[in-house]
């Protein structure tokens, strides 16, 4: 399995660096300043990029990077980005750094948005955050339960490297769904001990975001209740989602 460190960009962003040896790809880098800086710290050869979705802070520095670097680069093949070399939508198999990625569309935050499976890690850009999911900018309600169903059904062990650092604020909003929620407040104390730290909060494991995102919980009898009192019209799981991400934009 290849290594997998961060590359910090903007106020919160992670780029994802995965090595092998001296061979390098990155996973949605917004920026090429601090990527660049990186490689050649490191003495890394970049081979390749994977992008999750088109919006800027995760595509804005592929240009400058292929310009550098005779990379291939992996993106959403119905969205609008620059320099694709390898248009996907799904279902896929592809190599990086001689491991097999699989890779998942999951569709929401923007209508093409892929994630990248690799043994034993999901890099999942806007998709599922620690705690949270992002806004559906272009996707339905429906889309983004079953992107979500699709995570969830990965292995429990699975580490989920997101694209931003959200969770200590996404936690404010789970423990406002779920206060009696133990594990949820365990991992409240946990995360702030990290932040405080000037540690990262991520990556998590799906089994952790299982237990405390309400957003992968929209089954459960506390969280369909948070729903019903926010005007949630059912108590199936996409209208639980719609309500609780609803309240989520305005919380």
């Amino acid at each position: 399995m290849f290594v997998v460190s961060f590359i910090p960009a903007f106020k919160d962003n992670y780029i994802w660096l995965l090595t092998e040896g001296k061979r390098a790809f990155v996973v949605d880098p917004g920026d090429a300043a601090p990527v660049q800086a990186r490689l050649e710290a490191d003495g890394l050869a970049l081979e390749g990029i994977l992008l999750t979705h088109h919006h800027a802070d995760h595509q804005g520095g592929v240009a400058e990077l292929a310009a550098r670097w005779p990379v291939r680069v992996y993106a959403p093949g119905n969205e609008s980005i620059t320099g694709c070399t390898h248009p996907l939508s799904g279902g896929e198999c592809i190599e990086v750094l001689g491991q097999p990625v699989r890779v998942m569309a999951v569709p929401g935050h923007t209508r093409g948005h892929l994630a990248y499976c690799a043994d034993g890690a999901l890099f999942c850009g806007d998709t599922l955050f620690g705690a949270g999911c992002g806004r559906l900018f272009e996707g339905t309600p429906a889309q983004m339960s079953a992107s979500l169903a699709s995570i969830a059904a990965l292995p429990d062990t699975t580490r989920i490297y997101c694209a931003h650092e959200y969770t200590e604020m996404n936690l404010r909003f789970a423990m406002a769904v779920e206060p009696e929620n133990t594990a949820l407040q365990t991992r409240v104390a946990s995360v702030a001990g990290l932040r405080a730290a000037g540690l990262p909060s991520v990556p998590s494991t799906l089994a952790e975001e299982k237990a405390t995102n309400p957003f992968l919980r929209c089954q459960e009898p506390a969280v369909v209740a948070a729903a019903l009192r926010q005007g949630a019209t059912a108590r199936e799981p996409v209208a639980v989602f719609a309500a609780i991400r609803g309240w989520r934009n305005n919380f």
